[in-house]
């Protein structure tokens, strides 16, 4: 496959974006996928008619936000799709913001509802057993008054497993992630940790009885107990 030129740019006063937009467009044009290699700095730069040093900025500005990445003494390769950058830029953007924090569980919640039908047709007997398993975990350490964040994290993901969707799953883990690296910032302490052991048993039991409206209304009512967490220690924060 004959690989597409770089075409000088002809906009100086925003080279920094222009670069990067320029690097963008490289990739996209010459289909290059994660792992794939990007020619060296000095061949972007004479092809873009920049400096090299534009060109690094460039670069350093795409590997934060996760396109590229620079692997020392080898080169430049653009970096396979993840949503670890999100991540980090999403839970430290609702540092100390309870209102966002309680939109981002919003958006989670009204996901996580409107899929659950899928996983009552689809799920099979080991999925339920696991998830048995967790939230027999899960009244223990809420029993010994110990966190189980761990535990939670694993059950949302298995109730959706069955359904294969890797992206639903990222998604969950993205925002799964965020809410609780956003509790570092913020003290959303679970004030009745027995009752949300026992969401998630019940979710689990509906979902095992194919009972579509009942699992929604079961998930329906955790995440509200969760943003009823929110939005007291909202007001205990005024």
């Amino acid at each position: 496959m004959e690989t597409k030129s770089l075409q000088p740019l002809t906009k100086p006063q925003t080279l920094h974006a222009s670069v990067q937009e320029s690097l963008k467009a490289y990739i996209d044009e010459n289909r290059l996928r994660g792992g794939d290699p990007l020619p060296p700095e000095s061949f972007l730069a004479q092809q873009l008619a920049v400096s090299r040093n534009s060109v690094r900025e460039a670069i350093k500005a795409l590997e934060s936000v996760g396109i590229l990445e620079t692997r020392r003494g080898i080169g430049v390769f653009v970096r396979a799709f993840s949503f670890d950058p999100l991540l980090e830029h999403l839970a430290y953007g609702l540092r100390g913001s309870l209102r966002e924090v309680g939109e981002l569980v919003e958006i989670r919640r009204v996901l996580e509802v409107a899929l659950i039908e899928k996983t009552v047709e689809m799920i099979g007997e080991d999925d339920l057993a696991e998830l048995r398993a967790v939230t027999d975990r899960m009244r223990v350490r809420a029993e010994h008054h110990e966190s189980f964040a761990d535990e939670d994290k694993a059950f949302h993901l298995l109730l959706f497993r069955c359904q294969g969707n890797q992206m639903l799953s990222k998604l969950i883990d993205v925002f799964w992630l965020a809410f609780y690296k956003a509790s570092d910032f913020v003290n959303l302490d679970n004030p009745n940790p027995l009752a949300t052991w026992k969401d998630h048993h019940d979710i689990v039991e509906a979902v095992a009885a194919r009972d579509v409206e009942a699992a929604r209304a079961r998930l329906d009512h955790h995440y509200h107990g969760i943003l009823g967490v929110i939005a007291k220690n909202g007001e205990t924060a005024r």
